[in-house]
């Protein structure tokens, strides 16, 4: 008998040293300046980025993402204030601190303007080292905090797809399972009660098989509906567009709600991303069953070139911004989690006595 022990390595996570550096963007029209910011700073041991006029910044921010950027007031071409104002309109940078340095004691007003444009803070030349040290340390670490928290997010994300994908793979198995097995089970009991009813005299118990077929059928009926519960055989088999018009005829059939139907001709779509806007168009009636009020239901599913997309306006009371962030709103949470798996958005509104409109948007290319 080999009593030898296995050894497992187990490697410690990385350390704040192996952290990614952070990338802070100097700005200044003077090379003096800009050497001496990077003296001081080098002590911080971070990614250094230059710049020495406001569109060499501009460029340079499109590209990367900054824990902060200190940026000089007056330069020729695009001053700071103007570059500031720039970096603030685009959507990559808009929330990237920005500090403002300048030589001149510059009046109360343009210390004002500074902050109107996004400035975090509003420092005079020459900078006293430790302050500017101290305020730049404590953005690289927000920084690097949101990094985490933004990598934490994507982890949950993944996540998330994983559970979901493996629970609909799960559906699917036991609707497969109901249908095939129980169901030919039935299919056998309905016919071998058939069987023994032709071969009895007694009216009683003629009844009785009558009766037992009867429950048989409607056994069969319930199992059929449990299984395409779990996974629509009509989304496997026909593909999403037959199968939002059948969703919709159901609930119709259902709730006594009218449904206006728009389609498109069919297309295959990817099965994950079919899965996911059937997914969310079940959870679309099913608040608007549950709690609309409605008398009409407006649907309608199109589809472009890179995307396709969902539009479901009921006639109802009007979902409000409590309803959207209350308690009760977790299936909400779950229809915009499944549209951001694959980069996709989600968005609804309500008007009081007007309605609610919830519209779906799904990029055909893959997940996110």
């Amino acid at each position: 008998m080999n009593s030898a022990v296995e050894t497992v390595e187990f490697k410690p996570e990385a350390t704040a040293e192996a952290v990614a550096q952070a990338k802070i963007l100097l700005v200044d029209d003077e090379p003096k300046s800009l050497y001496a910011l990077q003296q001081l700073l080098s002590q911080l041991e971070q990614n250094l980025m230059i710049a020495q006029s406001g569109e060499e910044a501009l460029r340079l921010a499109l590209k990367n993402d900054f824990a902060v950027i200190l940026l000089d007031v007056r330069m020729p071409g695009i001053d700071g204030f103007e570059t500031a104002r720039l970096i603030r309109s685009r959507e990559r940078s808009r929330l990237t601190p920005i500090i403002f340095l300048t030589a001149a004691a510059d009046e109360m007003a343009s210390m004002f303007r500074g902050y109107e444009v996004g400035a975090v803070d509003y420092l005079m030349k020459p900078v006293v080292p430790e302050v500017l040290k101290s305020k730049v340390a404590v953005f690289v670490e927000l920084h690097r905090k949101t990094e985490r928290l933004r990598e934490s997010e994507e982890k949950l994300r993944l996540l998330a797809a994983h559970l979901i994908s493996v629970r609909e793979e799960e559906r699917a198995h036991i609707a497969r399972e109901i249908h095939d097995e129980l169901g030919q089970v039935l299919t056998g009991l309905k016919m071998e009660v058939g069987w023994l009813a032709k071969r009895l005299k007694d009216k009683d118990l003629i009844d009785k098989t009558d009766s037992m077929g009867k429950l048989i059928d409607s056994t069969v009926q319930t199992v059929r509906k449990i299984a395409t519960g779990l996974r629509p055989e009509m989304l496997d088999d026909m593909g999403l567009v037959a199968a939002v018009g059948w969703q919709a005829k159901e609930f119709q059939k259902r709730t006594g709600i009218r449904c206006r139907v728009k389609l498109p001709p069919e297309v295959k779509f990817d099965i994950d991303v079919s899965t996911t806007m059937f997914r969310i168009f079940q959870e679309v009636l099913t608040n608007v069953a549950r709690h609309s009020r409605a008398t009409r239901v407006d649907i309608e599913l199109t589809v472009a070139a890179d995307r396709i997309g969902l539009d479901v306006l009921d006639n109802g009371v009007g979902i409000t911004d409590t309803d959207m962030s209350g308690k009760k709103s977790l299936g909400l949470l779950g229809m915009h989690e499944r549209a951001l798996l694959f980069g996709g958005e989600l968005k609804i509104t309500g008007t009081a006595g007007h309605g609610t409109r919830v519209t779906v948007s799904i990029p055909l290319k893959g997940k996110a």
